[in-house]
């Protein structure tokens, strides 16, 4: 499984890098490298990702491979329903997928991603990417 690269109020350099990966595979160039990139548009989106509770949960997942969004739950001690409620959110937006689920059959957890790399570059903040809620 590849590393997700996680940024913040990217998304104009983003767009750059993109468009450059285009240009390049046009002329035939090799791009086997790709990292996959998850951009938040505010500190705040990026904060809920790296919730104290939503870590804990992605390492359960990592550690014991639950069965079930219930086992999840078991695995951290907390609500069937809030558990549900954050893997849903981590699946939203592709930090974990659900196997199974069909009629009768539990929804099982699974990492979409070996790790997260978070790239913060301060040296250009500005009052547009929004303050992380605390």
């Amino acid at each position: 499984m590849p590393t997700l690269k996680v940024t913040v109020g990217e998304r104009d350099r983003l767009d750059q890098r993109t468009r450059s990966r285009i240009k390049a595979a046009q002329e035939g160039e090799d791009l086997d490298d790709a990292q996959p990139v998850l951009n938040f548009g505010s500190y705040a989106e990026l904060s809920r990702l790296l919730s104290p509770k939503n870590l804990e949960l992605l390492e359960a997942i990592s550690e014991h491979e639950p069965e079930s969004i219930r086992e999840a739950a078991e695995l951290v001690d907390r609500d069937y329903k809030q558990v549900h409620r954050n893997l849903s959110e981590l699946d939203d937006i592709g930090v974990i997928e659900f196997e199974g689920g069909g009629a009768g059959q539990a929804k099982k957890p699974k990492l979409t991603y070996d790790g997260l790399e978070i790239d913060i570059p301060f040296a250009k903040s500005n009052g547009d990417i929004g303050a992380a809620a605390p």
